[in-house]
């Protein structure tokens, strides 16, 4: 299933980078998208800057055949790996998502790029559940609360710049 979110922002892509790339911001982008449980991690790797978190969440709002695949809770783990700014301030990064224990996975792109306005930011994603017969509804029943937390996540960006 194909996943996508975009989001504009008042500020150059340097300027939003330097945010998303705080320690500060993921604590409180995870805080505010878990149940209080979770870890975030900022590493440059030469040119490159990774971003990882892994975070606790309830089930709650999942059909039963969902919840069935994952109990009362799952854990996300999700890696963004940036590269280098290219001359404009553009960037770009792999996005890998998945949920410990069960067959779902988010792999595709983020890009952020420099609009007359500030910045645009667009991840286009492939949502996939390994599971035969049940698999697209178990894509649809993931996509809503993946898609409430970037929402979360750019008004939490926002707010910051």
């Amino acid at each position: 299933m194909k996943f996508t979110h975009r989001a504009e922002y008042p500020a150059a892509p340097e300027a939003v980078f330097a945010v998303m790339s705080e320690q500060s911001f993921q604590d409180a982008k995870c805080d505010a998208t878990t149940t209080g449980r979770w870890t975030a991690d900022i590493k440059d790797a030469g040119d490159r800057t990774v971003i990882s978190t892994e975070r606790l969440l309830p089930t709650d709002g999942l059909p039963d055949i969902a919840r069935s695949f994952v109990g009362d809770t799952l854990t996300i783990v999700e890696v963004q790996t940036w590269g280098a700014a290219a001359p404009d301030g553009s960037r770009s990064a792999d996005l890998n998502l998945h949920v410990k224990g069960a067959p779902m996975t988010l792999k595709g792109s983020i890009r952020l790029s420099p609009t007359a306005s500030g910045s645009v930011q667009e991840v286009v994603a492939d949502l996939r559940a390994g599971v035969p017969l049940i698999g697209g509804k178990l894509e649809k029943a993931a996509a809503e609360p993946l898609l409430t937390a970037a929402r979360i996540e750019t008004r939490l960006l926002r707010d910051r710049l």
